[in-house]
């Protein structure tokens, strides 16, 4: 028998669209004990569909490579991807692949939708105006398509509810990850039924929502615990028994908890999806649907704005020029003092916001002067530009945004990005020392859950917010106006 050495750990999980991701960590001071990871199927949008099935077994995977530190764990949590619809049937197995954020099939159901409706009331019903990434957007579509499956239905599940379930049993979510449903509204902490109604009605607006309720999870609030994972489950992961499970949330609630983010603090992330964020103790309502109206996983409220365009722009274009995405790095800062006309719009797969699921990717100002460093450039203000839009979104919106900038995600570790963040909003941005923000949210609601307490305490703890801090090397604000007169012939 493998004893533990006595220390308490804790778990976060991140379960992405790419892959698991898995962290222990001292529950006391915050140390990474040890880290994991598993890869998903990968998806080609527009179609974005995995199997439920396959994220389990990533994250057994990782669980599985944390080694001996398994025999110390005494709490974990789970957040995973936002939006996803995962339907069960009553035997709790899954009906279909699950419909992902970044699948956009479902973006004539989320016109009509709105069309009903109006955007006016979706945004004061749950904050947000649909668009194809929203769960309730995936239903309609479900229903429009695939009648004989909606008819099987028993549960339906977020993505980290899935993983929830399948440790605990329990049927549940928390306000963070429910509140980008579509049929959740967060300043009330309470369902939709007619919001659920008009995704499943067919044009009938509320008909049939209460039906669906008691097939939707119950909602946790921020830090109460979902369960103990299943004694024959904790067995088969290599845990011991009564491991306490936290509530889970989202991907970008958990790393504003990994962030130890404060009210007022923004963060921009950049990986498949590009967000910003802030951390708000007021709710915001945006009829224009550019802002999401989210809740946060602390208790307080998570104002977002999503670009379906990342840092898989740059890596193609990385491509492109026979680079690896750091060389390409490296080429884009020659040109930053010297940056041409050269401008792209990087729409690769589509757009979330602004809601252009058909677009394409445009390079404009383009001339026989222009340099691979200066299309490296472009490739690199093109994404930051899109993202950083949303930032003059959030105040729009009423967010506060007055606070520290930092800068998550796999793109975080580019020089350029960081240095064009900087120069591109004349701000500070800190770049965390942890890269693996979203696992080290689901780390400190684990440890909160676990102490009886909420993450603040945990976060000032373990230190959580400290890194790398880059200063503005130029004023770049000529770049985003040349972006912003480009992109809006695009829209």
């Amino acid at each position: 028998m493998t004893l533990g050495t006595g220390r308490r750990l804790v778990v976060g999980v991140d379960s992405s669209t790419q892959s698991t991701k898995a962290e222990a960590r001292d529950i006391e001071t915050g140390e990474v004990v040890a880290i994991a990871s598993s890869p998903h199927p990968p998806t080609t949008p527009p179609v974005s569909e995995q199997d439920p099935d396959a994220w389990w077994s990533a994250m057994s995977a990782a669980i599985e490579q944390l080694g001996d530190h398994r025999h110390d764990v005494a709490a974990i949590s789970v957040c995973g991807q936002q939006h996803g619809l995962v339907v069960l049937d009553d035997g709790g197995r899954p009906l279909r692949p699950a419909k992902l954020w970044n699948d956009t099939t479902s973006a004539p159901q989320a016109a009509r939708l709105v069309a009903e409706l109006g955007p006016e009331q979706w945004a004061a019903a749950t904050g947000s105006v649909p668009v194809a990434s929203f769960t309730v957007s995936k239903l309609a579509w479900v229903a429009e398509h695939e009648p004989e499956i909606l008819a099987r239905v028993a549960r339906l599940m977020l993505p980290h509810d899935y993983l929830t379930w399948r440790l605990t049993g329990e049927h549940v979510t928390d306000r963070g990850d429910a509140s980008g449903t579509g049929w959740f509204d967060a300043s009330t902490g309470s369902y939709r039924p007619d919001l659920v109604g008009a995704a499943v009605g067919g044009g009938d607006v509320g008909a049939g929502g209460d039906e669906w309720i008691d097939r939707l999870p119950r909602v946790l609030a921020p830090f109460d615990a979902a369960g103990e994972i299943v004694g024959d489950v904790a067995a088969s992961l290599g845990l011991p028994a009564g491991v306490v499970v936290g509530p889970g949330s989202g991907d970008n609630m958990g790393a504003a908890l990994g962030l130890g983010m404060a009210r007022g603090d923004v963060a921009v992330s950049l990986g498949t999806s590009g967000t910003v964020f802030a951390v708000s103790s007021s709710a915001t309502s945006d009829p224009s649907a550019a802002v999401a109206g989210f809740a946060s996983a602390d208790g307080g409220f998570l104002p977002l704005v999503c670009t379906l365009n990342a840092t898989k722009v740059t890596d193609t274009v990385a491509r492109w020029l026979g680079r690896d995405a750091a060389g390409l790095a490296e080429l884009a800062l020659v040109a930053a003092d010297d940056p041409g006309t050269a401008m792209l719009v990087p729409y690769f797969d589509g757009e979330r916001t602004p809601n252009l699921p058909d677009a394409t990717g445009t390079f404009a100002g383009l001339t026989n002067a222009t340099t691979p460093e200066q299309l490296a450039l472009a490739a690199h203000d093109g994404v930051l530009c899109g993202v950083l839009d949303g930032l003059e979104a959030l105040r729009c919106a009423g967010a506060t945004v007055d606070g520290r900038l930092f800068l998550v995600g796999g793109g975080s570790r580019s020089v350029a990005y960081r240095q064009r963040c900087a120069d591109l909003t004349g701000s500070a941005v800190t770049v965390p020392a942890s890269e693996e923000t979203v696992a080290t949210g689901a780390a400190v609601q684990a440890a909160a859950v676990l102490e009886g307490s909420d993450s603040a305490p945990v976060a000032a703890r373990w230190q959580l917010g400290a890194g790398t801090v880059v200063a503005p090397a130029r004023d770049a604000g000529a770049r985003r106006d040349a972006y912003r007169s480009v992109a809006d012939r695009q829209r």
